[in-house]
């Protein structure tokens, strides 16, 4: 089972990822946690970094930035394996995309999601 922590700030983003990925999450290949902010994700990382495969953020944000958290988790030391990181953002301007993947974003991702091309991306990682 791969376990993916998704961090937004949108309260509808749990019931889209549990809508979409309805029929993993019943046959137990993915598992979703979700944060509401840089914030509480850390928190989260901290209790639960060897069960967390791959963090799924946003990068506008309140408060702690999609970018400041993936800076974070890539430079605070954490017990390995740290998890994959990938960014997500209502603007694909290169300039935040350049800076994810300076900062060690596994991929980037533009909203509206493509839920499908992420499902394969998803299903496609190696589960641990």
């Amino acid at each position: 089972m791969m376990k993916i922590l998704v961090v937004d700030d949108e309260p509808d983003v749990r019931t889209l990822f549990e809508q979409r990925f309805r029929r993993e999450i019943r046959s137990g290949s993915l598992a979703f946690s979700f944060a509401y902010s840089g914030e509480e994700a850390l928190g989260y990382l901290h209790e639960h970094h060897s069960e967390v495969v791959l963090i799924l953020s946003d990068i506008n944000m309140p408060g702690m930035s999609g970018l400041e958290l993936l800076r974070r988790v890539r430079t605070e030391p954490a017990p390995p394996p740290p998890p994959r990181v990938m960014m997500i953002t209502a603007y694909g301007d290169e300039a935040s995309r350049n800076q994810a993947l300076a900062l060690g974003a596994d991929d980037f991702l533009t909203k509206p999601v493509d839920f499908a091309a992420l499902k394969e991306k998803l299903l496609a990682l190696p589960s641990a």
